[in-house]
C-alpha cells in the first residue's frame, strides 16, 4: 500500500477539526499508520517547505507552520498520494470544490488547514522527515476486502 503524510496544520487544530478532517480519510478506507500531535520546530518546517524557499510566501509560511500544534499523519491506501490530494481540495479554500476538505471547512488564502504530499516522491521525503521508521505501523484491516479492489491489495479479494 502507498503511504503518503498529511498534516493538519495550527489553524485546523485551533479551529478543532481534527476528528472530522480525519474521519473522512477513514470512511474513505485510508488505513492510518501513524500519527502524533506536534509542534513544528523551524529547521523542520524550513527542510519541509525548503522547495519553496525561492518563493516571497516562504517565511510567513514557516512562521504560521510553527505558530501552534500541529497534527501530522501517515495515510496508507492504494492510491494514496493522488486520492488524498484530491479529497484535500485546491490550495485556497475559496477556489476548492465542496466535498473537500479545503472546500468545506476553508475560506482564506493565507489558512488552508491541511498539507499533503503531492507526489510519490515528497511522501516518501516528508514522512521520514516527520515519523522514524519504527513508527510507522503496518496491520491488516479486514475491511480492506470491501475497500479496495482484488488486485490492490495482493489478490486478498474474493
Amino acid at each position: 500500500m502507498e503511504k503518503t503524510l498529511l498534516l493538519i496544520k495550527p489553524d485546523g487544530v485551533e479551529r478543532q477539526l481534527v476528528g472530522e478532517i480525519l474521519s473522512r480519510f477513514e470512511k474513505k478506507g485510508f488505513r492510518i499508520a501513524a500519527m502524533k500531535l506536534m509542534r513544528i520546530d523551524p529547521a523542520l518546517a524550513e527542510r519541509h517547505y525548503e522547495a519553496h524557499k525561492a518563493r516571497p510566501f516562504y517565511k510567513p509560511l514557516v512562521r504560521f507552520m510553527t505558530s501552534g500544534p500541529v497534527v501530522a499523519f501517515v495515510l496508507a491506501g492504494a492510491n494514496a498520494v493522488a486520492v488524498v490530494r484530491k479529497m484535500v481540495g485546491a490550495t485556497f479554500g475559496p477556489d476548492a470544490e465542496p466535498g473537500t476538505v479545503r472546500g468545506d471547512y476553508g475560506l482564506s488564502r493565507s489558512f488552508n488547514l491541511i498539507h499533503a504530499s503531492d507526489t510519490q516522491e515528497a511522501a516518501r521525503r516528508e514522512v521520514s522527515l516527520f515519523f522514524a521508521e519504527k513508527e510507522i505501523l503496518d496491520y491488516p484491516l479486514d475491511q480492506e476486502r470491501w475497500i479496495y479492489d482484488a488486485e490492490d491489495v495482493g489478490g486478498k479479494g474474493s
